[in-house]
């Protein structure tokens, strides 16, 4: 007798982590002087809205990262590791080429035999991982998901540009997915466009034990921002749409953390005060896809979202990509 598939997936605990290293504004300031380049607290945070990031030390990874926030959503869902049957990583900065962090922070929690993989969609990857993760588990394929991501940006930036390396930092967040027959995820959306790949890239590869092309990150900011702007609202209300939801349905907005601007833009666009934007860019900086679930642990933990509130979270990233998840908590 097989057991039917659960109609419906939920968070049932988050968790996160950041590097001890924080630098401040004024503290890249004095790290930039030295090899010439001006920048000040005034002009990012003007621009950005950041005023602070987290730096990992050298010898750490992101499935290091990955590691103690993986801890901290099963310890929040109540569950153990080796209840886990499927793990996925959204990330741009792996540990190796291959294996997988996924497969890496499988080890490290000590659990073997699930299914273990990355996903890749920068910015937008944890909408991305979250939404396989869903469809997964509505499919009987798992039952209780790590959904993690983890990044150490710090490693891929040019600390010559002042326009980009200010604007990112490292950290990891994670949320644990179950099975549930009441609604959880509602409904989502992921769309990508590749005609757009050069305006956020890191043109570079290892070929025969070299690195081939560029191995710093390249943004045209302005292009950038402008795909940001047109693609959120729109994603956000198709998603709305799907789930036979309207704007006044959603309690808290949290978008990928890279520019207040955009994030206060698009809740205006969808006609949301900006108390329920969830906000953490000014400390952590652009974090790519652990941004959205630092702040999702954030506001859990300190209690803004609660049991019964819709949350939207929405994405944007390299490639171009994009999407939107909408869920209940």
């Amino acid at each position: 007798m097989t057991t039917a598939s659960p109609r419906y997936s939920r968070i049932i605990g988050t968790g996160s982590f950041l590097p001890p290293r924080r630098l401040t504004n004024a503290d890249l300031a004095v790290q930039l002087a030295k090899d010439d380049i001006e920048t000040s607290d005034e002009w990012i945070v003007e621009r950005t809205g950041i005023r602070a990031r987290h730096f990992a030390e050298p010898d750490v990874t992101s499935s290091d990262l990955a590691l103690p926030a993986a801890r901290a959503a099963l310890e929040a869902a109540g569950v153990k590791a080796e209840e886990i049957d499927l793990i996925i990583v959204a990330t741009s900065t792996p540990d190796m080429i291959f294996p997988s962090t996924a497969a890496l922070l499988q080890h490290k929690l000590g659990i073997h035999g699930c299914p273990a993989f990355d996903v890749q969609a920068v910015c937008s990857g944890f909408v991305y991982a979250l939404t396989v993760a869903d469809s997964m588990i509505k499919s009987g394929a798992a039952s209780k998901a790590l959904v993690i991501g983890a990044e150490v940006f710090s490693r891929i930036l040019d600390f010559k540009d002042r326009t980009t390396c200010v604007l990112f930092g490292d950290g990891a967040g994670a949320v644990v997915l179950a099975g549930s027959d009441e609604p959880g995820i509602v409904a989502s959306e992921l769309h990508a466009d590749g005609r757009h790949v050069d305006i956020l890239c890191v043109p570079g590869n290892v070929a025969g034990g070299k690195v081939l092309g560029d191995p710093f990150l390249k943004m045209d900011g302005q292009a950038v921002f402008k795909q940001a702007v047109n693609v959120l609202e729109k994603v956000a209300r198709s998603v709305l749409q799907k789930a036979g939801r309207s704007e006044s349905d959603i309690d808290w907005l949290v978008p990928h953390q890279a520019n207040i601007r955009i994030m206060q833009g698009t809740a205006k666009k969808l006609k949301m005060p900006l108390e329920k934007l969830i906000a953490t860019v000014d400390e952590h900086g652009n974090t790519s896809a652990a941004s959205i679930p630092l702040a999702l642990d954030v506001a859990v933990r300190d209690g803004r979202i609660k049991p019964g509130h819709t949350v939207m979270l929405e994405g944007v990233g390299g490639g171009f990509t994009w999407g939107a998840v909408l869920l209940d908590f």
